[in-house]
């Protein structure tokens, strides 16, 4: 059997960090949220990316699949491209403030309407809230529930809650976004 080598995405949120001048310490908490960890935003992410034991493939679970990726990412803007802000913060727009039942489908059509936003807004920033306050649940914290699913997806509901209303600053365009996603 030939050796293949592992995938190579974890390293380019580090590779993306130092493109931008983004240090990232590998120990302590992480710098962005403050996730109780000992490796930093490195083990903060691998948290993200393997430790929630939801079976996301179950229809019922693909809602809580989006609101760990949103908040996650809107807690962590610096390991992510500019307009990654703004896909975010608009789903997660339309999840709250809509109650549109997200699925996979959705995702690629509201790139589509990002992308004509982009279009017109070409030089638009959405700068994130000072880290440490984009939210108070973390990872670790919703890890800590793993145990009991019911608790989890409470958890996962309210950090993502907590992370979209630290991006307040920025919730009209979140609403123009999502008002182009609605053919309002």
């Amino acid at each position: 059997m030939p050796n293949i080598a592992p995938p190579t995405s974890m390293q380019n949120y580090i590779d993306f960090a130092a493109k931008n001048g983004v240090t990232l310490p590998n120990k302590g908490r992480c710098q962005f949220c403050g996730a109780d960890t000992q490796r930093g935003v490195h083990e903060c992410l691998e948290i993200f990316n393997l430790g929630f034991q939801l079976n996301f493939s179950s229809p019922e679970n693909h809602l809580y699949r989006f609101l760990i990726v949103d908040a996650h990412a809107l807690q962590h803007p610096e390991v992510h491209g500019r307009w990654s802000n703004h896909f975010h913060l608009s789903r997660l727009h339309l999840i709250f403030r809509y109650q549109v039942h997200w699925t996979y489908e959705l995702s690629p059509r509201l790139s589509d309407h990002l992308n004509r936003y982009k279009a017109s807004h070409p030089n638009e920033h959405l700068l994130p809230p000072e880290p440490l306050h984009r939210g108070s649940l973390t990872t670790s914290d919703i890890i800590s529930y793993a145990a009991d699913e019911i608790a989890c997806k409470d958890k996962i509901h309210q950090w993502a809650k907590e992370a979209y209303d630290a991006w307040k600053a920025h919730h009209k365009v979140a609403h123009r976004i999502a008002h182009r996603f609605l053919g309002k």
